[in-house]
């Protein structure tokens, strides 16, 4: 394995305070992605916008509108994301799929894979660009078009369950589940949208918890605990 897709939630940045950033768990993440590319993994990351903006919460925004300020809260998070990522040593580019001036470059799988080959961690910024497609899809997308080997969904819960485990304590943990049972039995890892696509082009997908220590190294050497979503 070498190239993968790493999935931040805003809310799992946002840590306690539910909205904006906590920059110590934007730094714990930087060193955990720096002691990874040192060993050779190319990273590419995926920041949804639910820190700054949830607005199909609201009857008063058309939802084209309220996609498009979706779309650029992950923009947002990406750049503040990214220089943290620079202030522990790493190179850092982020990719988006309509023009923000000189805020970032537009994304092309050329540009990507240049990147990735030169050592950068490459941020994919604004989902797919459209709305109606969440940054569940823009994910999967975006795996698929630089053919990442797995993507990495880092949530504020460790894996994915038969229920919710915040209102069921009863509720079962899946160690392994394949795509075709998170479609038909509406698991949520992703939205149904980028779970078809998922399953249409084999691309698998690891659901661990962000807040549990050294999650994402540990997740790649061996010491996962989450659960692995086959295809």
């Amino acid at each position: 394995m070498r190239r993968i897709l790493l999935k931040l939630s805003g809310e799992a940045l946002a840590g306690e305070k539910k909205a904006g950033f906590d920059e110590a768990t934007v730094r714990n993440v930087a060193l955990q992605v720096k002691e990874l590319s040192d060993d050779g993994f190319q990273t590419g990351i995926v920041i949804g916008g639910g820190n700054f903006w949830r607005g199909r919460t609201s009857e008063n925004i058309d939802r084209t509108k309220a996609d498009q300020i979706g779309m650029l809260a992950t923009v947002m998070n990406c750049i503040y994301v990214s220089e943290i990522f620079r202030s522990v040593g790493m190179k850092t580019s982020i990719l988006t799929p309509f023009a923000c001036g000189s805020f970032t470059e537009l994304f092309s799988k050329d540009r990507a894979n240049r990147y990735f080959e030169e050592g950068q961690v490459v941020f994919f910024a604004g989902g797919t660009g459209h709305p109606y497609f969440s940054t569940d899809t823009g994910v999967v997308l975006r795996a698929i078009e630089v053919e990442a080997d797995v993507i990495l969904l880092a949530k504020s819960i460790d894996g994915v369950y038969d229920d919710d485990p915040n209102k069921n304590p009863s509720a079962k943990k899946y160690d392994e589940v394949t795509i075709d049972e998170v479609i038909s039995k509406n698991l949520q890892v992703v939205d149904m949208t980028a779970s078809i696509l998922a399953r249409d082009n084999k691309m698998p997908m690891w659901v661990f918890g962000l807040n549990g220590e050294n999650s994402i190294v540990n997740t790649l050497k061996g010491e996962f605990n989450g659960t692995k979503v086959i295809v």
